[in-house]
C-alpha cells in the first residue's frame, strides 16, 4: 500500500509521536525478520510442562508453609488458628503459589516459530472510534503501513461520537488509499460496535483494534502467521499490547512496566498452556464464524473477556503472538486509570459469571481460569491485611508483614528478570526495537504498583457484585 508523508496531511491527521517505550529502526515497508521463523526444537508437550510447573509450586508452597510455621503459631496467639491459617492463606501462599507457577512456567517456555514470514489469506480489521477524531488518522496510518501481503480490509465503526470521528474517518481513509469502509453505529457501547461491523466482515479472520492504537509495521503480519502456524483448533491469538505514551508523567511511566512485565508474563504464561484468558479487543484475532457461532461480542463491560470464555467453552484454544506488537494510549490521570482499572476488575468477574471455570472443558484452560477465582481474595487481603500491616509494622507488630511475607520477593523478581530479558531478546532484537530507560517508573512499579491496583480491584469488584452503572471512560 502506498505511504503517505506526514507533511501531506493537517496537524490533526499526521502520525501520532512514536511510542515511548520502543523506536522502530527501520522504515514502514521493511520486512520481518526472516530469524523470527525459527529452526525445530525438540518438543516437550505441554501438559508434560504444566505437570512439572505445577509441582514446582507446590513444592515451593510445601516449603513457604514449614518456613512460616513460627509466623502462623505467633498469629495464631492474637487471633486464632483458623482465622491465623485464612490470613496468611491468603497473605503469603496463594500469592506465593502462583508467582512460582508463573516463574516456572516462564522458565519452561519455549514458543514455536512462526511456519511462515508472509502470510496472505485476506483479513478485516474492525476500528471501533467514540469520539476520537484527533486520533484516528493516526491509527489508520499505521494500518496503511503495515507490510502484509495478503488482502485487509478495515471497517471504521463510528460509536455515537459527538465530535468529527466520521468525517475525519472517511477523509484520512481516502487520502491513504486504504481499502475501508466507515459505518455508524448511533448505540454507545463497544459491542454494539462491533456487532454492527460484524455482519460484513466477509473474511474468515477479523483483528479487532482500539482506535488510539498504533500498530508495529509487521503487527498484523505476525499475528496472522501465528494462527496459521497454529492447531486446527486455535480461534483466537491475542496480540502484545504495550504503553505508547509512557513519558506523560510518573502514572504512565508506571504503567509501561506493568505492560511490558507485569501484563506479558500473564499473556505468556497463558499462551504456553494454550488458554490465554483474553484475546483483548485493543489488538487480537478471531475467527469470524467462531465469533459468530457465540452471538458476537456480548454487552459486557469486558466485552473481549467473556467472549474469549466463551470461546473457549467450546474446546478451542487461544494463543498469544508475542511479537504482533501494538501500542496503546494508557491514562496520563489518576482517576482514568482507577476507572479503566475498575473496568477490568468487572470484566473479570462478567467472564467468571458467563463460563464458570469448572465449566471449561480443557483442564489447562479451567485451571487458569480457576486461578481468577483467587484474584478477588489476594487482592482483599492486600487491601486490609497487607497495607494496614505496612503500619502495624513501623509500630513493632509484625502480624501481616514481616520476614515471611518477604519470601516472594525473590520470585517476584525473577519473573521481572526473565521477562526483561525475553522482551529484549526475543521480541525486541528481532523486530528492530529498543527499550528507553526509565528506572524512576520501575522503581515505583515495584514498590508501589500493588498497593494503588489491590484497592482499585476491589471497587471494581464490588461494583460488579452491586450491579452499579457501568462507566466506560
Amino acid at each position: 500500500m502506498p505511504s503517505l508523508h506526514e507533511e501531506s496531511l493537517p496537524a490533526s491527521q499526521r502520525q501520532a509521536e512514536l511510542p515511548d517505550l520502543a523506536l522502530p529502526v527501520r522504515g514502514s515497508g521493511t520486512r520481518r525478520p526472516a530469524h523470527i521463523v525459527g529452526h525445530r526444537r525438540r518438543y516437550v508437550p505441554v501438559p508434560a510442562k504444566f505437570a512439572l510447573a505445577s509441582g514446582l509450586a507446590f513444592a515451593w508452597l510445601g516449603f513457604s508453609v514449614w518456613l512460616s510455621l513460627p509466623w502462623l503459631h505467633s498469629l495464631a496467639k492474637d487471633m486464632t488458628w483458623p482465622l491465623a491459617v485464612l490470613a496468611i492463606a491468603v497473605l503469603a501462599y496463594a500469592p506465593g503459589w502462583l508467582v512460582a507457577f508463573m516463574a516456572a512456567s516462564l522458565v519452561l517456555d519455549r514458543q514455536p516459530p512462526l511456519r511462515r514470514s508472509s502470510p496472505q489469506p485476506p483479513v478485516t480489521v474492525l476500528l471501533p472510534a467514540h469520539n476520537e477524531a484527533e486520533g484516528i488518522a493516526g491509527t489508520l496510518q499505521y494500518l496503511a503501513r503495515q507490510d502484509y501481503d495478503g488482502p485487509m480490509q478495515v471497517i471504521v465503526i463510528d460509536n455515537a461520537s459527538s465530535d468529527s470521528t466520521l468525517a475525519t474517518a472517511r477523509r484520512a481513509a481516502s487520502e491513504l488509499e486504504l481499502s475501508a469502509r466507515v459505518l455508524s453505529a448511533p448505540t454507545q457501547g463497544k459491542s454494539h460496535a462491533l456487532n454492527a461491523a460484524l455482519r460484513y466482515v466477509e473474511t474468515d479472520i477479523v483483528i479487532t483494534l482500539d482506535a488510539d492504537t498504533a500498530l508495529h509495521p509487521s503487527a498484523v503480519g505476525n499475528l496472522v502467521a501465528r494462527y496459521q502456524s497454529s492447531p486446527s483448533d486455535v480461534t483466537a491469538v491475542a496480540g502484545a499490547v504495550l504503553a505508547r505514551n509512557s513519558r506523560d508523567n510518573i502514572w504512565t511511566r508506571m504503567q509501561e512496566w506493568d505492560y511490558f512485565l507485569g501484563i506479558a508474563s500473564v499473556k505468556r504464561m497463558q499462551g504456553l498452556y494454550q488458554g490465554t484468558l483474553v484475546a483483548q479487543g485493543a489488538f487480537s484475532l478471531y475467527e469470524t464464524e467462531a465469533v459468530r457461532r457465540v452471538g458476537g461480542w456480548p454487552d459486557a463491560i469486558g466485552e473481549d473477556i467473556v467472549l474469549t470464555w466463551r470461546l473457549m467453552e467450546g474446546e478451542r484454544r487461544v494463543y498469544f503472538e508475542p511479537t504482533a506488537i501494538a501500542f496503546t494510549e494508557v491514562p496520563s490521570h489518576i482517576g482514568h486509570f482507577c476507572r479503566q482499572r475498575s473496568r477490568w476488575a468487572r470484566g473479570m468477574i462478567e467472564g467468571i459469571r458467563s463460563v464458570k471455570p469448572w465449566r471449561q472443558p480443557r483442564p489447562m484452560t479451567a485451571m487458569l481460569a480457576g486461578i481468577d477465582l483467587l484474584l478477588p481474595f489476594i487482592d482483599l487481603a492486600y487491601t486490609f491485611l497487607w497495607m494496614p500491616g505496612i503500619v502495624l509494622a513501623c509500630f513493632g507488630l509484625y502480624w501481616f508483614v514481616g520476614i515471611y511475607t518477604a519470601a516472594v520477593l525473590p520470585l517476584t523478581l525473577l519473573i521481572n528478570f526473565l521477562l526483561f530479558r525475553y522482551q529484549h531478546k526475543r521480541v525486541f532484537v528481532p523486530l528492530d526495537l529498543k527499550v528507553r530507560r526509565n528506572l524512576r517508573g520501575l522503581v515505583c512499579y515495584v514498590l508501589f504498583y500493588q498497593m494503588l491496583m489491590s484497592p482499585v480491584s476491589v471497587a471494581g469488584y464490588a461494583q460488579e457484585l452491586l450491579g452499579l452503572r457501568r462507566r466506560w471512560k
